[in-house]
């Protein structure tokens, strides 16, 4: 499942630079994930890095983006093409 910026977020950045896919961009009233690029991390790290840097906890699941752990691992190999996933 994708994840997702929640209202909760203070606009701070810590999030963009964290992810590994380039998923989070600076949206209108916070940041925002693209649910095509987010893996929740998968195959770089055993956890979400949006999550864990943000201060006031605003990445969340996305439910509108359910994914099992293998098509996150697909959407991964489709990233970034040659290279071998963290399992």
């Amino acid at each position: 499942m994708a994840y997702m910026i929640t209202e909760e977020c203070i606009m701070c950045g810590s999030c963009e630079a964290e992810c590994p896919n380039e998923a989070i961009s600076e949206g209108d009233d916070t940041y925002v994930i693209d649910p095509t690029k987010c893996t929740e991390c998968v195959g770089f790290f055993d956890t979400q890095q949006c999550y864990e840097v943000c201060p006031v906890e605003a990445p969340a699941p996305d439910p509108n983006h359910k994914e099992t752990r293998e098509q996150l691992i697909a959407k991964f190999k489709s990233l970034h093409p040659g290279k071998e996933p963290k399992l």
